[in-house]
């Protein structure tokens, strides 16, 4: 009995010296892709190539640690030695991806619709949270639009409850905007010069704003086809200094002035490529590119900034480059176009390469790490 106890002793010691060397410093890479692999391009050869393929959001699987494998491994027959062994957790992964945004810190936020929650990948400390509670004793329903806040919020727009939600950035909810005025609110932007949150409601067919405090100080629009009526506006992009709306149902993206003027639009019902027979996500890049989800026909449609096409991306399916039923896209700072690929589970990025051919930035975009702690 003694020789029993004085063995599993040393294993439990032995045990938790592994879990230490478990602990290497951790990286995040956007996917497990080797960077021998073929570079993806679009157009592909022999036109100029326009984007690159960088990889994708999953979930845990963006983070790993080099060298861990063999510790793992031994912390495993230990625990089956001791008794410690059950069924593995669940693995941390996206679901359906809805809409995607990020912050300066490297954070990208991702709103998961099945998940009822919204998966923050920190790039830089390699860190994954998953944050599913809208306040004390409510958790997320339908969370789908997603944009920074004021000083490192972040605003979560749920369309079960109704209401947007102030998120910290430890994920602790602070308060909501836009309860009992909000019938099935989408999207969501901002605009951090002024101070104002822009809100989708599709259930009211319009646009309501309010400040940052919360406070209701305006709506754009109303139900109908004219310019600056809408149908069903699902998603919204806030970027120099103009509101990016799409509206759905109308089957076309509508563009404001600060002041709420209707700048101009574009799209129209169609089952030809370009066309918008239901829009969904759209952004815009530091170029001046328009992106618009298509998700009836699975397609990321880059248009200029006059609303022309310039080039499709995609198509029906689950290869590299396909997309089912897609949502959301967002463009960060260094001209990253991030794609919800709702159905597929993942996120997709792009590199937008510019005029030049690019290939240099998609193989150093395609094999980037950072290091970084999990926590």
């Amino acid at each position: 009995m003694k020789v029993a106890l004085h063995f599993s002793t040393i294993l439990l010691v032995w045990l938790f010296v592994l879990q230490g060397c478990a602990q290497i410093p951790a990286q995040f890479r956007y996917d497990s892709t080797e960077s021998g692999a073929p570079k993806v391009v679009w157009p592909g050869p022999p036109e100029v190539a326009r984007y690159g393929y960088v990889g994708q959001l999953t979930g845990e699987e963006n983070f790993y640690r080099p060298g861990a494998k063999t510790a793992n491994a031994g912390l495993r027959f230990l625990r089956w030695v001791v008794g410690l062994t059950g069924h593995s957790p669940d693995p941390v992964v996206l679901q359906r991806p809805q809409a995607v945004t990020g912050s300066a810190d490297g954070r990208v936020y991702v709103s998961d619709v099945s998940r009822q929650a919204v998966f923050m990948f920190d790039t830089v400390k390699g860190r994954l949270e998953v944050w599913e509670w809208a306040g004390e004793g409510v958790r997320f329903v339908l969370p789908i639009g997603v944009v920074p806040g004021v000083a490192g919020e972040l605003l979560v727009a749920d369309a079960a409850l109704k209401f947007v939600v102030r998120l910290g950035s430890d994920g602790r909810p602070l308060g909501r905007i836009g309860e009992g005025l909000l019938k099935h609110p989408a999207g969501v932007a901002r605009d951090p010069v002024r101070g104002r949150i822009y809100v989708a409601d599709r259930g009211e067919n319009l646009v309501r704003v309010f400040d940052d405090s919360g406070v209701l100080v305006g709506t754009l629009g109303e139900f109908g086809e004219a310019p600056g009526q809408f149908n069903a506006p699902t998603y919204l992009d806030w970027r120099g200094d103009r509101l990016y709306v799409t509206d759905t149902l109308n089957s076309r993206i509508q563009i404001f002035s600060p002041e709420g003027e209707m700048v101009s639009t574009f799209g129209r019902r169609g089952l030809y490529l370009g066309e918008l027979p239901r829009p969904k996500g759209v952004t815009v890049d530091s170029h001046g590119n328009i992106y618009v989800v298509e998700s009836y026909y699975d397609y990321l449609l880059v248009f200029n900034r006059d609303g022309e096409l310039l080039l499709p991306i995609g198509g029906a399916g689950y290869e590299l480059g396909q997309f089912f039923l897609p949502a959301g896209v967002w463009a960060d700072g260094n001209d990253r176009i991030y794609v919800a690929d709702t159905f597929n589970g993942r996120v997709v990025i792009f590199q937008y390469l510019g005029d030049g051919d690019g290939v240099d930035r998609v193989e150093n975009g395609s094999v980037a790490v950072r290091s970084a702690t999990i926590q």
